[in-house]
């Protein structure tokens, strides 16, 4: 990522798109991580087709709010997390930065498991062993940026298509009813137990809170023109080329939910399978891909696996990046940031997997993937609150109809989340299998925790917005704004230089 891409001023709107192709790509890794693999898997061998529309529901949303955040970048040369800074007191921020970095966190712990259980299948390395390399690899891909951003995508964009070329085959092979199929996309249904649980960790795991921060932040990396007309073309672009790349995270996530179904729902599955069936995991799923690919299901499932583990560590090693320079003003190298998150990521993963083997790694993901549904409204009200303000965002800001869509849809997806927490944990408190004590202890510290969760979620959506110049009244023509856009571009392009050199140095090392 060593310099800003150039976008030209040419007439073909296709080749024009090409020049914005990249950020979405990156973005939509995100939805198609272990943590994905793992919740999809499961949901389609519980559920079968039942929770596809948890899917489309779910990345139609993240289209919507992705747009948001490239828009905030594109309009304001500014990031997610520069903004929060600006916007709320110091003791806000330290609490949104921790909640971010946690994210951070909860999205690498698949990514480490995933790549430990792809190297075991490989190369028979124990899962532990697995584990501890997951922190060095991942500098191979780092590596790429000394080439340019540009470089980097297209190796993102082949390794998403390694894990869709996997399953496509084999949803194929299975054939699901087209009938269930359909209902499962369109008509919304939960069935009762495990199905709301599984529903909150599949939009979990699809929508991640560091992604915000991350495409605000990619989109910096395109050099356009600095004028009304300029982002508005670019915010465009922006929104078809995030379409294109989260369509295609749609059908492989439609294509694994959809091989997990068919298979296990197979009334001629073997018995071995079935029990597969009841409790998937990372290292046991290659039996669904065995009928349609043979003998070699188990390697390609592994390399599906590493390099959907691979890809998406790199997006959040720079979404922590992007995260620790907005809030604290602080840049640290890429790959001491990689191996920092990775660092504390693999201790709770080594732990788990030493004492609870492959099925409590798979509890781990689920983990996971729910704090990251739980940890999404900090992120996403900052996010409309931002781009709903004409101080900030000036002509550029949401439109009335995008702004009540995304609001009704935010809230939707807290309400669930605190419906969630609130069952699932008074149901622990209320269980009267534990002893009596261990409940009162365990009261004495939810409920204040919920308290707080909902305080900071009221004060985000409530709090009077920061007057401030506004940085994209474009119709004046501002020199002095259009100096700022370039020392703030000039800046973000001498980040990517010294990432290159510290990379590049180590490397050839």
């Amino acid at each position: 990522m060593a310099a800003l891409v150039q976008i030209q001023e040419i007439s073909s709107s296709w080749k024009k798109l090409l020049g914005y192709l990249g950020p979405g790509i990156l973005v939509s890794v995100a939805y198609l991580d272990p943590g994905n693999l793992e919740t999809d898997l499961q949901a389609g061998a519980d559920h079968k087709y039942e929770l596809l529309w948890i899917v489309f529901v779910g990345l139609s949303f993240a289209l919507l709010i992705q747009s948001r955040s490239a828009n905030l970048g594109v309009a304001t040369g500014k990031h997610l997390s520069e903004h929060c800074k600006k916007e709320f007191p110091k003791s806000v921020n330290i609490c949104l930065w921790i909640l971010a970095e946690i994210a951070v966190l909860a999205a690498d712990i698949p990514e480490v498991i995933g790549t430990a259980f792809a190297l075991n299948i490989l190369f028979k390395i124990p899962i532990w062993s697995g584990v501890l390399l997951a922190g060095l690899n991942t500098l191979l891909l780092l590596g790429l940026q000394r080439y340019g951003i540009r470089k980097l995508e297209i190796v993102i964009a082949a390794l998403l298509l390694v894990v869709g070329g996997c399953f496509f085959p084999v949803m194929l092979h299975a054939r699901p009813n087209v009938k269930e199929f359909a209902m499962g996309i369109f008509i919304p249904k939960l069935s009762r137990g495990t199905g709301t649980r599984d529903a909150v960790a599949l939009l979990g795991a699809l929508i991640m809170p560091h992604n915000l921060f991350l495409h605000s932040a990619l989109v910096i990396s395109r050099k356009i023109p600095r004028s009304a007309d300029g982002i508005r073309s670019a915010s465009r672009y922006f929104l078809l080329e995030s379409a294109i790349a989260l369509f295609t995270a749609f059908l492989i996530n439609v294509a694994v939910i959809s091989v997990s179904g068919s298979v296990c729902s197979n009334p001629n599955i073997s018995t071995e399978s079935k029990k597969h069936c009841k409790n998937i995991t990372l290292d046991s799923a290659a039996f669904l891909l065995k009928d349609a690919l043979g003998k070699w299901s188990s390697q390609l499932y592994a390399i599906s696996l590493l390099a959907s583990g691979q890809s998406s560590t790199v997006t959040g090693t720079y979404a922590g990046q992007y995260i620790m320079q907005g809030f604290l003003d602080l840049r640290m190298k890429l790959w001491l940031r990689n191996l920092l998150t990775r660092f504390i990521a693999i201790a709770p993963s080594l732990v788990v997997c030493i004492i609870g083997g492959s099925a409590g790694a798979a509890r781990l993901i689920i983990i996971a993937s729910m704090i990251l549904s739980f940890e999404l409204p900090f992120a996403l009200i900052p996010l409309l609150r931002f781009t709903g303000s004409e101080a900030k965002m000036g002509l550029h800001k949401n439109s009335i109809p995008a702004s009540l869509a995304t609001w009704v849809l935010g809230f939707c997806s807290i309400a669930i989340n605190i419906y969630f927490a609130s069952t699932s944990l008074l149901g622990w408190i209320t269980n009267k299998k534990m002893p009596k004590a261990a409940r009162i202890l365990s009261g004495l510290l939810i409920v204040p925790l919920i308290a707080l969760y909902i305080a900071l979620l009221v004060y985000l959506t409530l709090k009077p917005e920061t007057h401030s110049h506004r940085s994209t009244d474009f119709d004046t023509d501002s020199n002095e704004h259009n100096e700022a856009q370039i020392e703030q571009r000039t800046e973000f392009s001498n980040i990517q230089r010294t990432s290159e050199i510290e990379i590049e140095s180590i490397t050839s090392s």
